[in-house]
């Protein structure tokens, strides 16, 4: 075996978001192999994933959107990556099938009303406007023994300006505990759909 067999691998997020002012991560270990795992990532609906405080706190961050508006906004009932990618103003950075997915989003996050920027994939590594802020997820399955997988979800923010990082850091003290639940409802529901396939 060569140096290069060994050599550990890149994360296709190193190249959109790093460095990263603020980060989450979380894994889980699946009892399925990395294939199986990975079509059930693409699979998922998050408009199906939910946690009573989650759910909650979804509420509360639309209803300054509801109250500006002052008339009902339909949500989407089915929200797979291709549709957050394709209706939404989220973009699909990157993809290793069977390996990892990466998506990722450009707006004040901190603001009552988020308004996302519609911002080419290309351009996306090397957007920088004060006032904003880059999010980008990426969800990862890894080998792990003979038959298991480790699923892994990764946040990365990363601010252009010392004036956005402090608002968002504000932010972040109060979304950090419900981005965590958010984080584990995926895995957990990623995890099921893996194990126990319909």
């Amino acid at each position: 075996m060569t140096s290069t067999d060994t050599a550990p691998r890149p994360l296709m997020i190193d190249r959109f978001a790093t460095p990263s002012d603020f980060t989450r991560t979380a894994h889980v270990l699946v009892d399925a192999p990395p294939p199986t795992v990975y079509r059930a990532v693409r699979e998922l609906d998050l408009a199906r994933v939910h946690h009573p405080v989650l759910d909650a706190a979804k509420w509360a961050r639309r209803l300054p959107l509801r109250l500006r508006d002052r008339r009902p906004r339909r949500h989407p009932t089915r929200l797979t990556i291709a549709d957050l990618t394709a209706g939404t103003d989220w973009i699909l950075l990157g993809e290793r099938p069977d390996t990892e997915v990466l998506f990722g989003a450009i707006g004040a996050f901190w603001k009552p009303v988020v308004e996302l920027r519609k911002v080419d994939g290309r351009d996306f590594a090397d957007f920088a406007e004060p006032g904003c802020g880059k999010v980008v997820c990426s969800i990862a399955v890894s080998p792990y023994g003979g038959r298991r997988s480790l699923l892994t979800y990764e946040m990365r923010i990363a601010l252009d300006d010392p004036r956005s990082w402090l608002r968002f850091r504000r932010y972040w003290r109060v979304a950090r505990p419900f981005l965590g639940l958010l984080e584990r409802a995926v895995l957990r529901a990623v995890k099921d759909a893996a194990e126990h396939p319909v």
